[in-house]
């Protein structure tokens, strides 16, 4: 438990929350989320590698993502990044993060991400935000991240960055 929240490993009893708080969170929606996911895919992605949620009082208010390359290497904007940036030997991405707008600024995001590196030490990872993200950026850059430059995917700009487990 930190402070009010708790950090913990997902379950398969979080997947109702992580789509509540993913759904208006999507770009179609207005958010920063490029890609929906359903909930078999949640379940599928818990079996392979570690989810991070937030709760607070009992509910989902915040996941972090990691997933393999090979899970993700049919999203048209994994496989932008990719040829511009080569991953590394060993590498996940990270990502998306996904934080309710009412706890927002409370630092959740640095805490699940600090939470899946010690459950995924020394690996690196990669992950891309839209360049017009500006809150993401900075946190992800608060977080440490390093970036590792610009791609497009589908006429849109994003920032590709990446960080040592």
């Amino acid at each position: 438990m930190i402070a009010d929240y708790e950090i913990a490993l997902a379950t398969l009893e979080d997947i109702p929350g992580i789509i509540t708080l993913q759904d208006p969170n999507v770009i179609d929606r207005g958010g920063g989320l490029s890609v929906r996911q359903t909930a078999d895919w949640f379940k599928r992605s818990m079996l392979e590698m570690p989810i991070i949620v937030s709760r607070h009082d009992g509910k989902v208010v915040g996941y972090v993502l990691s997933t393999s390359l090979a899970a993700k290497s049919h999203v048209v904007i994994v496989q932008a990044m990719l040829r511009s940036f080569p991953a590394p030997s060993d590498c996940y991405l990270y990502g998306p993060v996904c934080v309710d707008t009412t706890e927002r600024g409370k630092g959740l995001a640095g805490m699940m991400f600090e939470e899946l590196r010690t459950r995924l030490p020394g690996r690196p990872a990669m992950t891309f935000v839209r360049a017009d993200n500006a809150p993401s950026l900075r946190a992800h850059r608060k977080m440490g991240m390093r970036e590792l430059g610009s791609f497009m995917s589908e006429g849109v700009p994003h920032i590709a960055l990446s960080y040592t487990g």
